[in-house]
């Protein structure tokens, strides 16, 4: 059965066809975050630390790790983001137990990721690129580790997916060459967004199942690509990824955290509320205000896609006797598992 393994210092994460779905979180990216990539140029790294245990804390079993930031005071990401993406890697490793995904498309910065991550990270990523191929793949067999392949090439994303296909099987072949197996390929078909392209959801079920019968290669995606332009994504979402589980799909890069209810939302309520005449106790706590008006809550919890995840998981039996879906209905504070106690498995980075 093919595995993918990820490992930190001492925990594991397995993707594989008879393995719980794997989440890699993604929150720890400054790409569209203008607040977070001001803060790491200026060296504060509050939000990563939040971010981290959140997302553990909501059942992500690996965290992404993206440094992309283009400083203001020096706007050359070959000289500031290997230093800012080892002193991430270092922060998070000491905070929660996971292993990491370590993601730039800076190749200096990669290897600076996987000379400062412990255990067996996941590289992100390789493409069909030619110079993308020829540097990334000889890391990947000096390290030992196994690397997210997106199947676009020099000619861009094709919208055919026969030819995303052919990209994937090229990277696996040519990974064959440097001695690199296909359980350490984990390929990102790339999800469509289906506002853009109505087919875009039956393309990549066809495409993971040709992935996992023809190339027995686990995958991964940007999960919520598929709902981007498009009102109520979490509901688009949450009928993607278990549609995608169905297909054959192993793991996704997403974010795990329902975002808090800001105090914005809370205080537009209480002005509705009172609008209507209805008064409330002078001493309701925002907490309790959000949960009995059902606007979520006001501290990070899991998404609705790890409630769709977690039901995928039980239904296709990878929850043997329903563990995990009974703690994650738990009251709040008990769904998401431990930030990980030094305890589980340990493996340092096997090399070559």
């Amino acid at each position: 059965m093919v595995r993918t393994v990820v490992e930190s210092k001492t925990k594991t994460a397995l993707l594989g066809f008879d393995q719980p779905f794997c989440v890699i979180g993604e929150r720890i990216n400054p790409t569209g975050r203008k607040k977070l990539a001001a803060e790491l140029e200026a060296g504060d790294f509050s939000t990563v630390e939040k971010d981290a245990l959140a997302q553990v804390m909501a059942g992500a079993n690996i965290l992404d790790i993206n440094a992309g930031v283009v400083y203001n005071s020096n706007p050359n990401p070959n000289e500031t983001e290997p230093p800012l993406m080892t002193a991430i890697i270092n922060l998070v490793q000491g905070l929660v137990d996971v292993p990491l995904c370590i993601d730039s498309s800076v190749p200096a910065a990669l290897e600076a990721g996987l000379q400062a991550a412990e255990g067996r990270p996941l590289l992100n990523s390789v493409t069909g690129e030619e110079e993308r191929l020829e540097f990334v793949l000889p890391l990947v067999k000096k390290y030992n580790v196994p690397v997210v392949a997106i199947s676009n090439d020099d000619t861009g994303i094709s919208e055919d997916p026969d030819v995303r296909f052919a990209v994937a099987k090229k990277i696996v072949e040519r990974a064959a060459d440097f001695g690199i197996p296909a359980y350490d390929i984990v390929v990102d078909p790339l999800v469509m967004p289906i506002g853009a392209m109505a087919t875009a959801g039956n393309q990549v079920f066809t495409l993971v199942r040709r992935l996992r019968e023809e190339l027995g290669v686990n995958t991964t995606c940007g999960a919520s690509n598929i709902s981007f332009g498009l009102p109520n994504r979490h509901g688009i979402n949450n009928a993607f990824l278990p549609m995608a589980m169905g297909a054959g799909m192993t793991s996704a890069i997403m974010n795990p955290v329902a975002l808090p209810v800001t105090q914005t939302k809370i205080m537009e309520k209480k002005a509705e509320i009172e609008a209507a005449g209805i008064i409330l106790p002078a001493d309701i706590d925002d907490e309790t205000f959000v949960t009995l008006f059902g606007l979520g809550s006001t501290l990070p919890r899991p998404g609705k896609e790890m409630e769709a995840i977690r039901a995928a998981n039980l239904l296709t039996n990878n929850d043997p006797h329903g563990g995990t879906w009974i703690a994650f209905n738990k009251p709040a504070g008990a769904a998401g598992g431990d930030l990980g106690g030094r305890g589980g498995r340990r493996g340092g980075r096997r090399r070559g």
